[in-house]
């Protein structure tokens, strides 16, 4: 009986470190200072009068590194001659051993804008595999800023679902391989299913004999640069 009364009191001390707490509300309000650093190829036409539409290209994982010209590979680079008008073509490339920081293509953007005649009107994006992941993202994060976005055998993440409503009125087409074993099809079906509500206009082209390697079958499609450049922000 002793030894039960004995330990009594610490059996009472977390309720009562309870009824003396105190809630506190506050704001963190402070600068933080990032270095941005992401090296690009922009392929800007030349002789053109005014501004020209813009299609930003994020590569997928295979072309990260300190070596710029692998960013051409698989792209609207290769397939130039497809395009009928004037394009500035800008392909950044994803650092060694890492994913998109979209943030930092954001600003890229941003600042290839302010330094060369672009139609703000006329912004498209697109990328493949990891790449596509990341024209998905950034695409979620400024709808804003794009007249059309074309994702190829991307991933997706729990992040698009939760924020699909950001994809609403964007003019958009998703490819991928029905034979893709690295990123599944059912991905895409997937989030084609989440979109659709929203996004009723968007359009989902699954090529039903290609692997992860969609993108030749997505690029070398003069329909698809008809598309893009037939679209404008917010139409």
């Amino acid at each position: 009986m002793n030894l039960k009364l004995k330990h009594l009191p610490l059996l009472l001390l977390p309720f009562s470190l309870q009824m003396n707490a105190q809630e506190i509300k506050g704001e963190l309000n402070k600068e933080i200072k990032r270095t941005e650093k992401m090296s690009y190829i922009l392929d800007y036409p030349q002789k053109v009068k005014g501004n020209v539409p813009l299609i930003v290209f994020l590569h997928g994982s295979g072309e990260r590194g300190n070596n710029l010209e692998l960013v051409k590979a698989h792209s609207p680079f290769t397939y130039k001659n497809l395009i009928k008008e004037p394009v500035a073509i800008l392909a950044p490339q994803c650092p060694a051993d890492t994913w998109w920081d979209t943030i930092t293509v954001y600003n890229l953007i941003k600042e290839i804008q302010k330094k060369y005649k672009i139609d703000a009107s006329r912004i498209h994006l697109t990328g493949l595999s990891m790449g596509g992941w990341g024209t998905l993202k950034l695409a979620m994060e400024h709808p804003e800023m794009f007249a059309s976005v074309t994702s190829v055998c991307a991933p997706t993440d729990i992040g698009m679902y939760a924020n699909i409503n950001q994809y609403k009125g964007l003019n958009m087409k998703i490819f991928h391989g029905g034979m893709d074993d690295i990123v599944l099809p059912e991905n895409a079906l997937r989030f084609y299913q989440s979109l659709h509500p929203v996004n009723p206009s968007a359009e989902l082209v699954i090529f039903p004999n290609d692997n992860h390697n969609s993108w030749d079958s997505t690029y070398s499609d003069p329909k698809l640069y008809e598309w893009m450049l037939s679209k404008k922000k917010g139409e």
